[in-house]
């Protein structure tokens, strides 16, 4: 992509192919999204409605649920045009976007199908302003909000926050809950009145579940095991085994909510309100397809791994030092994630990457 550190982002719809659980993720909230839309109270007219989607990928696994949203819009408001907005970072496949939403490729899509409709894209983070101010209908965003706009210290024996403890842990929440409020205030100040935020964010749940760990086997666990057979093994230095930390947080339910609940944080004097909140567990669909389906190992690590490398390659990847060539880089990489695989292929029991969320309603007042 823009570089070749960035050898972890695929393209081509790598991500929207194997990635069926974030689809099922969102496809699941529809009716929220729904609810959203119809309780807007706003009138008809000429001015314009702008939906986004924060944190986009490629679009493929929200394409579903942006022409229900859309279609519903449209029938609430016949005559005003409306804005499809896509965002994300700039190393993000915007070509590949544009080809899902103009049906230029297997996945069936919205545009065509609704009047007076103009998308967009947008190359910038949503730990930034991305919209004019009172100018946004409805902010969506799914399997997003837990990156982080940095890491706020090395990580010492594990590659996820969620295996930190002590003062590396206490570090990921604290910017954690600074991002999140950081979102909520510039989502609020681009929100048009009335204008809702619906967010599915993975998180951390009232059980302690959160993605990978739902009672089987540990995925970022295994993640960090694996890493560490690299690093024994001499494959990788101990350099780029502790540069190796997702730029990620997991919230819990009160994390999430305290901001709209503290009368003197800046997100509630802003007038961002919570509607709803709820968790849910959308189980990993290569896993059920596993055990009540074909119940062939082989096949299911074969399928399995991919979902697991479409999002967490590039945590890896950019980890190791960059004077090594491409190549050899590329080599390390597969042969991690080809061990991870061997491990499913063996004893496949356990490993499963169920989803869980929190989802969210939130209201500008």
């Amino acid at each position: 992509m823009s570089n070749d550190r960035d050898i972890a982002m695929k393209g081509a719809g790598y991500y929207s192919k194997s990635t069926a659980g974030a689809r099922d993720v969102i496809e699941n909230g529809l009716p929220m999204i729904l609810k959203a839309v119809d309780a807007i109270e706003q009138p008809d007219g000429s001015q314009t409605f702008t939906m986004a989607d924060m944190g986009c990928a490629d679009g493929g696994t929200s394409i579903g649920m942006v022409g229900e949203a859309l279609g519903a819009i449209r029938k609430k408001w016949p005559r005003r045009p409306i804005q499809m907005v896509y965002s994300d970072l700039p190393r993000n496949d915007f070509s590949q976007l544009f080809q899902i939403v103009h049906g230029q490729t297997d996945i069936e899509s919205y545009y065509g199908d609704i009047d007076n409709l103009y998308v967009y894209a947008s190359a910038t983070s949503f730990h930034d302003a991305i919209f004019p101010p009172e100018s946004l209908g409805i902010g969506f965003s799914a399997t997003a909000s837990h990156y982080i706009s940095k890491n706020p210290c090395t990580i010492s024996d594990h590659v996820h926050m969620v295996g930190a403890s002590g003062d590396e842990r206490e570090a990921y929440v604290e910017q954690g809950r600074k991002d999140w409020e950081t979102f909520l205030v510039r989502r609020t100040a681009e929100l048009s009145s009335q204008g809702r935020l619906v967010l599915f964010n993975f998180g951390i749940d009232e059980e302690g579940r959160y993605l990978g760990n739902t009672g089987g086997i540990n995925m970022f666990d295994t993640f960090n095991e694996c890493w560490r057979e690299q690093l024994d093994a001499g494959n990788i230095t101990t350099e780029e085994y502790l540069n190796t930390n997702f730029q990620q947080c997991y919230r819990t339910v009160d994390q999430f909510t305290a901001p709209l609940s503290d009368e003197s944080n800046p997100v509630f004097r802003a007038g961002l309100r919570l509607e709803h909140v709820e968790s849910k567990v959308v189980r990993c669909p290569y896993e059920r397809e596993f055990t009540e389906g074909h119940g062939d190992a082989d096949r299911f690590a074969r399928e399995y791994i991919p979902t697991l490398r479409s999002w967490s390659e590039v945590a890896f990847a950019s980890a190791l030092s960059p004077e090594r060539p491409v190549e050899e880089r590329v080599s390390i990489i597969d042969n991690f994630y080809g061990a991870y695989e061997e491990r499913v292929r063996q004893a496949p029991q356990g490993h499963a990457m169920d989803y869980v969320h929190i989802y969210l309603i939130l209201r500008k007042e």
